[in-house]
Formats: structure tokens, sequence, C-alpha cells
């Protein structure tokens, strides 16, 4: 199985999954990418899949179905161009031989949802949308701090190897909050040191992978003491009353 970020936008990513003969796609907000890889690759496009209605996710799904045939699948709960084949937490869905487990992450958007499989090509691989990102989080839109934060707990218990694939560019300004957040994290002086690398020479920053998003994602860490005392430093009333996790997503809300 061969995984193609392909960049879409200013800093989205369309996640392409192919065996070289049928793919999958993830989250297409413009058809044309997806078209260009098809036709570069030689390529059959199976199915669609996508994890929340926003346009940036949605927008190019219509024009790939028609134009492929190809099968939608998404939240049931939400507005996704049709037909679609409605999916909810704990169902399963299956395409190029790969089972996927559908997972309910509500706090980005009410029906938010991911895909995970636990063995492709032997490592686990997440979809994640706009719940998970590299050293961050989506922001609540349409869910609470608490929605969110239980959501992220479900994805932190996945594997250590669980490859992480975010839909947007958005670790380097992830990472100067993180830093913000927890100046002493060695682990994230490392990984910021290496992304940054990564972008000077153009170079995307995913996936990432769980266990080291558990090291370095101030939203993963908002019960660690050390995330605690820098939450509480920053707004006492408010990670007094609503805890840090809300405290730090208004941060980084307001963070510039």
């Amino acid at each position: 199985m061969k995984l193609i970020p392909l960049p879409a936008f200013t800093d989205n990513y369309i996640w392409m999954l192919h065996d070289g003969h049928q793919a999958l796609v993830v989250d297409p907000g413009d058809a044309q990418p997806v078209l260009d890889a098809l036709q570069r690759e030689g390529l059959q496009l199976e199915s669609i899949l996508v994890t929340h209605h926003h346009a940036d996710h949605t927008g190019g799904v219509a024009e790939l179905q028609k134009t492929t045939g190809a099968q939608v699948c998404g939240p049931a709960t939400e507005n996704i161009p049709g037909p679609l084949q409605g999916l909810s937490g704990g169902d399963r869905y299956s395409s190029l031989g790969l089972v996927f487990q559908v997972l309910d992450v509500p706090g980005h958007t009410a029906g938010h949802i991911a895909f995970y499989c636990d063995a492709v090509d032997g490592v686990p691989l997440l979809f994640c949308g706009d719940t998970l990102f590299s050293g961050g989080c989506g922001r609540l839109f349409e869910g609470t701090p608490a929605q969110m934060l239980a959501s992220l707990d479900s994805l932190a218990a996945l594997p250590d190897n669980t490859r992480v694939c975010c839909t947007h560019e958005y670790t380097l300004s992830n990472l100067k909050f993180a830093t913000a957040v927890e100046p002493d994290n060695t682990d994230l002086q490392q990984y910021r040191a290496q992304c940054e690398a990564l972008r000077a020479k153009g170079l995307p920053t995913l996936p990432s992978n769980m266990a080291l998003e558990r090291k370095i994602n101030p939203f993963l860490r908002s019960r660690m003491p050390a995330v605690v005392a820098s939450a509480t430093a920053h707004d006492a009333a408010l990670t007094r009353n609503s805890g840090a996790f809300a405290c730090l997503r208004q941060w980084k809300n307001d963070y510039r």
C-alpha cells in the first residue's frame, strides 16, 4: 500500500491510499489534485472517505463521485454530498481489502468521525480529519471541551505506532504554541527542529505517530502537571472552572 498526502488549497492534505490499481481518498476538498494523481498513477478510485462536513473537506466529493463512480462514505449525522453511505461510531467500512473501524470523535463538528485500520502493511493507520493535528487539535466549532477531550482520549489510546494522518499542515504553528505551554519538553524541542527542517525543504511533517503525539501534544497532555501549571498561570479562573483542556483550547484560539 502507498500512502500519499496530496496538497490542496494553502495547507490541506487530501490523503490517498492505493495498492497500485485501486485507491481511496480522504476528505477531498478539491477534486483536481485527486484526478491528477489518479491519472498520474494509473489508478481507479474505489472509495471517498469523509470525516466531517466542512467545505475544505467535501468540496470535491460530488465531482469525484460523478467522474469515477467511487462510493462515498461519511458521518451519518452531517450533510455530506451523496449518494452517501452514512457511518457512525462502531461501524466498519471495507475498501482496498482493508477494514476500517469508524470512531465517533465529536468536538470540531457535532458528527465528526475518524477512520482507523489496525493493519495497513502491518502498521495501524488513522485518518482523523480535523480532530487531531500534530501538536494540536481542531477548534471547537460545534462541540464542547469535554466532548473534544473525550474524543482525543479515544485516539490517544490507539497503539504507539499508529500513523496519524491529519488533514492540515499546521504542525509548525502548533509546535510554537506547544513550546509556550511546555518550554522544557525536550521531546517537543527535538520534534520542532525536525519539522522545521522538513518544511524548509518543502516536505510534509505528516503522518505523525501516536507515541510521539502523546509526548509533545499539549492537548493530549492536558492532565500532566507541567501543562496544568502552565494553563493555570495563563488563566487560573478558566482552568479552575472549566479545566486545563478548555483553557488550552481558548489560549490557542487567541495565540499569535
